[in-house]
């Protein structure tokens, strides 16, 4: 039985690391986009096109006039959604 649970517990760590990477990687590119990161880098690209692939379906959810309310809204919405989905199956597996 200990090693049901053990199992258990460790497949639920993996889902709330997944989670709270997703959200890392989301607020990540909402931090670059608000402090204007140059999108010609690398790294900036990465983050950004993994974001939106994360947020495909939040990204545009919102339509304010600023283009910087869409995306802290949009992406938010998204990690915020991931680390509660996330956290909360973790969580029911652990019981």
């Amino acid at each position: 039985m200990s090693r049901y649970h053990s199992g258990t517990n460790q497949a639920g760590r993996v889902i709330a690391v997944v989670a709270d990477v997703m959200a890392l990687i989301l607020g990540l590119w909402i931090l670059m986009y608000l402090l204007d990161a140059n999108r010609g880098n690398t790294l900036v690209e990465f983050v950004h096109d993994t974001a939106s692939w994360l947020a495909g379906w939040s990204h545009d959810l919102f339509t304010f006039d600023e283009a910087w309310a869409r995306v802290v809204a949009g992406y938010g919405l998204a990690a915020v959604v991931y680390l509660f989905i996330g956290h909360a199956i973790a969580g029911r597996m652990h019981r």
